[in-house]
């Protein structure tokens, strides 16, 4: 019942089974005291939705691609009869994508209710908090952050205990806490699938954080495009207040603490903590020089904690299980686990956790399936539009914060798109670097400027009005924006040119000088064309032409007019005969 599930349709899954229940004979009497419907958060494989286990005493059983009208079945050949229907059951490859997970975050996502506090306690939720505040001083709960090697997983992949303790070393008269929930990435979904399916353990995350640095008042500034998130958000605020979580003296302690909720209005730049900051004190959303940062001087010029939701998410486990089980988890330098949201040209779609240092090709290959319809895999961005593309040469590489900036690309917030044989790497670059240059505040001139030069050459490029040269003026004016911009999302904006330009060079030599784009997707520089030999004579290509370009009788082979012919694709998208071909 996350946004995919309900898209899916999931409600109306779950309200077939209340009525298929209901017919059967189970009342609510009998429901309450022997059954359960249950509603969970995403379970990671977003592309089986709608995802339903049934669990009888230790028997369970997960169904895929559920509809309300196999609901029926189910009732009475599982829940009542006792036999699982074997053909709606999950495969192998589900068990797979999962097993080859570690799970921290995302190990109640998918089991506990995420309207129900009780349902989180259940699984252990809030005995951080408890720990934390009845065992331990605020610096003890800095230094187990610090000792576990947690780093930010919101982009730059700064030690989360060290930042902590720079705030908590500020004398203040107040300090606050912010969690960056403002996820704008094309294709990432990580930190709302978090918030709606388990929204509690942020909550428990940011306690413990503001009670390490002595702050009083939290914020979680999340975009008013995710009303599920939100209103679960709320639901899981209210509960934790009512249950003595939030408010004053805490667990019976001195300590006092809140939460409060700031809706963005959809700037990626808000994501940046300085533009972040401005907005939730009501000014427009632009960055500020640094230094002094945020720590020192943050919200409302006192010193303030800003982490992302799977930061938060993280510190209740370390805070239970202690700083050396987290670092013993991940590679030498990035410690733990990394949720990413898999995407693109694969067979699995979905939300994962990994140990930090997978490889990226167990990601691809043994958790995400490998490439769709058995294509040649060719690149993965990583990070976002601000991140780079790594080439098939590099498919061995680790995955952690080093391993990826060491071939030009980044973790940020854990987006992962696969593209393959069929993408242009000048047109991905020419995507990633639209969505970045809309989404510029226009503060600095470096990005306002240098972003909209930048655009204008790759987009003459894949229209077939590139020049000699450039791809070094490409190069330069790239590294010319990265080198002066005032935020990240300046100084990362020409990641996609400068690492297409580094490993798929000829993709812009072709589209230069033979005008010519070798995956044929770039329309401007492509000739269609009718084969003879496959043309029927149909004549949808014909009624799809919008300029009457094509031309022949019916049952006739019909051609294209080349000088007429605008390139559109029209043709070759109405033809059922691959009779229509791109040259």
């Amino acid at each position: 019942m996350g946004t995919g599930g309900i898209a899916a349709g999931g409600d109306q899954v779950m309200n077939a089974f209340d009525e298929e229940l209901t017919r059967a004979g189970v009342t609510d009497a009998v429901l309450k005291e022997h059954c359960k419907l249950h509603k969970v958060g995403c379970r990671g494989f977003c592309a089986r939705d709608v995802l339903v286990d049934i669990s009888i005493g230790e028997e369970g059983s997960t169904y895929q691609y559920i509809e309300p009208s196999m609901v029926k079945r189910l009732v009475d050949e599982h829940i009542i009869g006792g036999q699982p229907v074997k053909e709606w059951l999950v495969g192998e490859d589900y068990h797979v994508f999962h097993d080859n997970q570690t799970k921290i975050v995302l190990q109640d996502l998918g089991r506990v209710d995420p309207e129900s506090i009780d349902d989180y306690q259940l699984a252990g939720g809030y005995s951080g908090s408890r720990k934390a505040l009845g065992t331990m001083s605020p610096a003890e709960v800095i230094e187990t952050v610090k000792g576990s090697g947690l780093r930010g997983r919101g982009g730059g992949g700064f030690p989360a205990g060290l930042k902590w303790e720079f705030c908590a070393a500020n004398e203040a008269d107040e300090r606050f806490i912010i969690c960056n929930a403002d996820e704008g990435d094309p294709g990432a979904f990580m930190d709302r699938s978090i918030i709606e399916g388990n929204p509690h353990a942020i909550i428990e995350g940011m306690i413990i954080g503001a009670y390490g640095i002595g702050a009083q008042t939290g914020y979680i500034y999340i975009r008013a495009e995710y009303p599920l998130a939100v209103e679960r958000l709320g639901i899981a605020l209210a509960q934790a207040r009512k249950e003595g979580h939030l408010g004053e003296k805490i667990y019976g302690t001195g300590f006092n603490f809140d939460i409060k909720v700031k809706l963005g209005a959809g700037a990626f730049v808000c994501g940046e903590e300085t533009a972040l900051i401005a907005s939730i004190e009501g000014e427009r959303g632009m960055p500020r020089s640094k230094p002094p940062f945020p720590a020192n001087k943050g919200l409302w010029g006192k010193p303030t904690i800003i982490n992302n939701v799977e930061t938060f998410a993280n510190v209740p486990p370390i805070i239970c299980n202690g700083a050396e089980w987290f670092s013993s988890i991940g590679s030498e330098t990035s410690k733990g686990t990394k949720v990413i949201a898999l995407t693109g040209k694969i067979r699995n779609t979905g939300l994962i956790e990994i140990p930090m240092g997978m490889p990226l090709k167990k990601i691809i290959y043994d958790i995400g399936g490998g490439i769709e319809d058995d294509r040649l895999f060719k690149a993965v961005q990583t990070g976002g539009p601000s991140g780079g593309c790594i080439p098939q040469q590099h498919i061995d590489l680790p995955v952690d914060y080093e391993g990826l900036r060491s071939v030009g690309s980044m973790m940020g917030s854990g987006g992962m798109v696969v593209l393959d044989e069929t993408d242009c790497m000048v047109n991905i670059a020419k995507f990633f670097l639209t969505f970045t240059q809309e989404e510029s505040c226009g503060k600095c001139a470096p990005c306002r400027i240098g972003t909209k030069r930048l655009l204008e050459i790759l987009t003459r490029i894949t229209e077939g009005h590139g020049r000699d040269g450039d791809i070094e003026l490409l190069q330069e004016l790239a590294e010319d924006v990265r080198d002066s911009s005032l935020c990240g999302l300046g100084m990362s904006a020409p990641n996609p040119i400068l690492s297409t330009i580094k490993y798929f060079r000829h993709e812009y030599e072709a589209h230069i000088r033979e005008k010519k784009c070798p995956a044929k997707v770039c329309n401007d520089l492509l000739t269609f064309l009718i084969r003879p030999d496959q043309c029927v004579g149909c004549g949808l290509c014909k009624r799809a032409c919008g300029v009457g370009a094509v031309a022949g009788e019916q049952k006739l082979v019909h051609v294209i007019d080349q000088d007429s012919c605008i390139r559109c694709g029209a043709c070759y998208d109405a033809c059922k005969f691959n009779a229509v071909i791109k040259g």
